[in-house]
């Protein structure tokens, strides 16, 4: 998966690299589809969600540059996957998840695979996480109409953002946004497809 589906592809930052080989990505996955789990594309998981595929997954984590030492938000937890993924990687995570059932999952492979730099729970992504802000890192694993403001004033100065930005199903911009003497600049790494982000600062249902 690692050599053929995101090196191949560009990905060359060891640690992210290192973490996709660590990660294992069946014990995300439902049993039905556990034989697909190494596959480059996404799986669909409870809920109607999915878990993306690991191209995205480790290319979304390179751009974030982590060092080890960061405080993460991740808006979407899904079934953990991503989430273990930044908890190889930063300092702790910061987590949120839409759904209360795959908040609980979450939390359950999480706690199976011993992930103690973690903290999950189930609220309206959009609105952040005021509680732990500032953020040296925001990562957002669902395609919003635009930059939802609460993370963008979560966002520490000089921490960057990457999120997907576009219309649902016509795909979205993977955006990377720096926060540089309180402003956001915004570039685009590439186009990619993700299920739509729903709150009060994104879609709505």
């Amino acid at each position: 998966m690692v050599r053929e589906q995101i090196m191949a592809r560009g990905v060359s930052d060891k640690r992210v690299l290192e973490a996709m080989r660590k990660v294992p990505r069946h014990e995300f996955i439902t049993p039905n589809f556990q034989n697909l789990a190494y596959n480059d594309y996404p799986l669909p998981t409870e809920s109607g969600q999915t878990i993306s595929q690991p191209y995205i997954v480790a290319l979304m984590t390179e751009l974030l540059g982590l060092t080890g030492k960061e405080k993460v938000l991740e808006i979407g937890t899904g079934v953990g996957y991503q989430t273990a993924i930044l908890a190889e990687l930063a300092g702790f995570v910061y987590s949120i998840e839409r759904f209360d059932t795959l908040a609980v999952l979450a939390k359950k492979n999480l706690d199976k695979l011993n992930y103690k730099n973690v903290s999950i729970k189930s609220s309206d992504g959009t609105k952040g996480w005021p509680e732990f802000s500032p953020y040296d890192r925001i990562i957002v694993t669902a395609g919003a109409p635009e930059i939802p403001q609460p993370l963008a004033e979560q966002l520490k100065e000089g921490g960057k953002m990457v999120i997907p930005i576009g219309e649902g199903m016509l795909g979205q911009d993977l955006i990377v946004a720096e926060k540089v003497k309180g402003e956001l600049k915004v570039s685009s790494a590439c186009r990619c497809v993700f299920v739509p982000l729903v709150g009060e600062f994104g879609w709505h249902d």
